[in-house]
């Protein structure tokens, strides 16, 4: 396995905004990248992603109209823009890779990780 390197979280208020990175210049060739998260108590869930070749993505319906996800090739970066941040979105986030298949979007798909970042939403 080769780690992804995932920051950018932190605490914000109910309807703020955060922009999470996830550096991924040490991974292999990978088919697409995403996002995950994990509440205590709750399963891992998937939250987007997105094909590296093509750009096309998915999102979760709970965080559709919220959240963006994108990528710079160029700089072998992803990126999660968090707006409208509710409290239930409280969460460890983790970068996720998959170098075969992407969707049905399922944790076993995606084969190297991040080390998580922690977003905490207060109301």
């Amino acid at each position: 396995q080769v780690p992804l390197v995932d920051s950018g979280g932190g605490s914000v208020q109910a309807g703020g905004s955060l922009r999470l990175s996830c550096a991924a210049s040490g991974a292999p060739s990978t088919v697409c990248i995403g996002w995950f998260r994990q509440a205590p108590g709750k399963e891992r869930e998937g939250v987007a992603s997105i094909l590296i070749e093509g750009g096309g993505t998915y999102y979760a319906d709970s965080v559709k109209g919220r959240f963006v996800i994108s990528q710079d090739n160029a700089k072998n970066t992803l990126y999660l823009q968090m707006n409208s941040l509710k409290p239930e979105d409280t969460a460890m986030y983790y970068c996720a890779a998959a170098p075969y298949v992407c969707w049905p979007f399922f944790e076993y798909n995606y084969y190297y990780w991040g080390q998580g970042t922690q977003v905490t939403v207060s109301s």
